[in-house]
């Protein structure tokens, strides 16, 4: 994955009030860790920033130039999202050094179709892996091509560019392979259903009527006492 080169500035206010001050400025709130350094808090341009984690993913590699004069490689660790506006709300980077090993969670792609009538199950859609800190892959990918029901795909099948190294047990299950339901078998679901609908119904009849029964009771009591007062 090649870097993107991007560009902050320090960051003098913290705490909520700053990061929305620094959010509502067009920038994401940052912190930069690492290698023993202390952690320093920068702002990145939030279009630049959406752009690049779009097409490189959240491995995305940059170059951060900051306006102090330091310049620094780093890759994202963490990455918190608005669920509602899909903007970003903070990012925490680590530093990095060209040629440095890193363990990182990429995403893993499915290839080709199984055989008919199966299903496929998503056991594990990231796998921990290490590689050279600038050459991160931004995807992996696993054959299903033509799997017969009961086949699993494990850690171990999926293909790693050169120099990409599992960090996880090769045995570790990424995706298997079911056979899908008969018509006879989604049928023979049917009934149960409907008894448990019926049944559920009847429940709800016997307590209206239940109600309505006491509210009756209730009222021709009431009018009872009424007269008697009346009477009286």
């Amino acid at each position: 994955m090649s870097e993107v080169k991007i560009s902050a500035e320090p960051r003098t206010e913290f705490g909520k009030g700053g990061a929305r001050r620094t959010r509502r400025a067009g920038k994401v709130p940052a912190v930069l860790y690492g290698h023993g350094e202390k952690p320093k808090h920068i702002a990145l341009p939030s279009r630049e920033f959406a752009a690049a984690i779009r097409k490189g993913g959240a491995n995305q590699l940059f170059a951060i130039d900051i306006t102090d004069g330091t310049q620094v490689l780093a890759l994202p660790k963490a990455i918190q999202r608005d669920p509602i506006r899909d903007t970003f709300e903070h990012v925490d980077l680590i530093l990095v050094r060209r040629g440095e090993k890193v363990t990182v969670d990429v995403p893993v792609q499915l290839t080709g179709e199984a055989a008919r009538d199966t299903l496929i199950v998503h056991d594990h859609d990231t796998l921990s892996v290490t590689a050279d800190a600038t050459k991160v892959p931004d995807h992996l990918e696993a054959s299903i091509e033509g799997l017969e029901p009961g086949t699993l795909v494990t850690a171990g099948d999926v293909e790693l560019p050169a120099g990409v190294e599992l960090a996880v047990d090769s045995e570790l299950t990424v995706a298997s392979i079911t056979a899908a339901p008969t018509a006879e078998q989604l049928e023979a679901t049917l009934p149960e259903v409907e008894v448990a609908t019926d049944e559920a119904e009847a429940e709800v009849g016997e307590t209206t009527e239940g109600s309505e029964g006491a509210d009756t009771a209730a009222a021709a009591e009431g009018a009872e006492t009424t007269e008697a007062r009346t009477e009286a």
